[in-house]
């Protein structure tokens, strides 16, 4: 099933220096992810200044509990980094 994850990070002044202290941990399960084939596209959420301020993803995961255990394993979950995880199904468009 392909899913939108939409992941808001925390508001307190502290939330930006966890991020970057969790990034590269982030960013190394992110890229298991691409070679195992279940990312479609990703990023950071950034506000109006660029800052950033949450994360988002179009996956795909055999199913919405497998996707939502797979996140709360994510150094951005345990560091504190996001806030709030909103996974919806969706029907992407072929790129191929």
């Amino acid at each position: 099933m392909q899913f939108v994850v939409t992941a808001l990070d925390y508001t307190d002044p502290e939330a930006i220096e966890r991020r970057m202290q969790h990034r590269e941990a982030h960013l190394e399960g992110v890229r298991d992810l691409i070679a195992n084939g279940h990312i479609h596209s990703g990023g950071a959420i950034l506000d109006d200044d660029g800052k950033m301020i949450g994360s988002t993803l179009h996956i795909e995961y055999p199913d919405r509990d497998s996707l939502a255990a797979r996140l709360k394993s994510d150094p951005y979950v345990a560091g504190k980094v996001w806030e709030s995880i909103d996974i919806k199904p969706v029907k992407l468009v072929p790129l191929k």
